[in-house]
Formats: structure tokens, sequence, C-alpha cells
């Protein structure tokens, strides 16, 4: 079975939105796409340990814990969606740059 990449279609062509872009502007989206991706996850996981703390709190209202995990569930289809852009971007690069941590 062949492997397609999330920024590739099933004939390894890459997403002709950011084919005819030029590698200094591909790079910068890519630095950009990095770094709202770590913002991402770090908000992500914040949303994540309040839900599993609320859960063990037998105080926390069904509706809260309901609230909570909405919320959750909602950032990882924006996390998704934003990997799958990132995925395009990179995959036009050609490579993932090197991003400071901050």
């Amino acid at each position: 079975m062949e492997h397609v990449g999330l920024g590739q279609n099933t004939s390894n062509e890459v997403t002709p939105r950011y084919s005819s872009m030029q590698k200094s502007e591909l790079e910068v989206l890519a630095i950009g796409a990095i770094n709202e991706h770590r913002n991402l996850l770090a908000a992500d996981d914040a949303v994540y340990e309040e839900w599993t703390r609320a859960n063990d709190d037998p105080t926390i209202t069904t509706s809260v814990l309901r609230s909570l995990q909405d919320e959750y569930l909602a950032r990882q289809e924006r996390s998704e969606t934003q990997q799958r852009k990132l995925s395009e971007i990179i995959d036009a690069l050609g490579y993932v740059p090197e991003v400071p941590v901050d």
C-alpha cells in the first residue's frame, strides 16, 4: 500500500496551493505554522489537564465536565486542521526548518 502524506494527493503531487511559492516564502509560512502548532499544543495540554483534574473532583458538575470535554475535543479538531496545513507547507518546502523554542 502506498503512503500518501497529508499534504499530497494520491498521485504524490504537492498540494497546488503551495507549489507555486518560493522556498523563502514557504519557509516563513512553515516557521509561523510550527510556532502556531506549538502554541496550540500547549493550550490543548492545559485544557486537557484541567479536564482530567475536574474529572477527579467529585464536586464538579456533569455540565462543567461536559463543557471541558467539548472544549478539549474542539481544540483537537482545530489542532488536526492546523497540523494538516503545516504538513502541506513542509511537503511543499521539502524540509522542516529549524525553529528555536521560545
